[in-house]
């Protein structure tokens, strides 16, 4: 995989764009037939974005969002979870950290991120959702933390130490440990979504928001992304994002029966059916 750093950013796995007029980059996942679900290698090479966007030339707001009818179901059981399987404990532990390490470049890059959340939201990528800075949701655009649904930590790439910051300890607890969906009205009222619009308007809604972050004072902006994530208990993002934690969970011994169960899944995974969307990922 080629290296992806300030001046060249062409990651394989997704789409990128830059607007050199507003100063707004788009990032879209492109994997609609998967729903776009997370690989090993979408989730690196987002990483190395987000770095590499902190300093990257004219960019000054960022779009994120996914192709097709959903945002992101989440880690792509077929690229992630054979493989999860045999892997030792530290192998498992090197994956989560792997995870956590987007959110925390996502949360260190200087630039405005703005989710344009297009459908459903599941799993790991109800996470990279919230580590956006903004987000406009479809009203279509259910979203749930399923990984208790599948015997995994909750806290999982740091949603214990974001969510809590967004909706308050209460409703983070509950969508935690239940791991069930709630609708795009419900997670606007509790402050997850900060609009909600016609699946037709949400990258048009998401777009204009950039726009107007892109031509606002760029260091004032910086210094406000950078404060707001430190100013309430005084940590920076990797404090919450480490990994160690779910990275024993994977290791333990409830693991196999739940890779298995996913495992044997597979084929239905994915499956979007008239007004219902099912998944199960990670």
């Amino acid at each position: 995989m080629p290296s992806i750093e300030p001046g060249n950013i062409c990651p394989e796995s997704f789409r990128y764009a830059f607007d050199a007029r507003s100063g707004v980059a788009t990032i879209t996942l492109d994997r609609a037939d998967r729903y776009n679900a997370l690989t090993f290698q979408v989730y690196d090479e987002l990483k190395q974005v987000f770095d590499a966007l902190d300093t990257e030339p004219g960019v000054r707001a960022v779009v994120l969002t996914g192709a097709g009818k959903a945002f992101c179901s989440g880690g792509d059981v077929e690229d992630i979870i054979g493989e999860l399987f045999e892997r030792d404990y530290r192998g498992l532990l090197d994956f989560t950290r792997r995870t956590g390490a987007l959110i925390v470049s996502m949360i260190r890059c200087r630039r405005p991120i703005v989710g344009a959340l297009n459908g459903l939201v599941a799993g790991a990528s109800a996470v990279i959702a919230a580590a956006c800075d903004v987000r406009i949701a479809s009203e279509d655009a259910k979203i749930a933390y399923l990984f208790t649904k599948v015997g995994l930590s909750g806290a999982d790439m740091g949603a214990s130490w974001l969510l809590p910051r967004i909706v308050g300890h209460g409703r983070a607890t509950e969508l935690l440990m239940f791991g069930d969906f709630v609708d795009a009205t419900t997670a606007q009222t509790w402050g997850l979504y900060n609009r909600v619009v016609p699946k037709e308007d949400v990258l048009d809604t998401a777009c204009s928001w950039a726009e107007r972050l892109a031509a606002g004072p760029s260091f004032g902006l910086e210094v406000t992304k950078n404060m707001l994530y430190r100013g309430l208990d005084g940590h920076g993002a990797g404090h919450g994002c480490r990994g160690r934690d779910s990275g024993g969970l994977h290791g333990g011994s409830e693991l196999p029966r739940v890779l298995r169960r996913v495992d044997r899944e597979t084929k239905t995974a994915f499956r979007l059916r008239p007004h219902t969307v099912t998944s199960r990922t990670i």
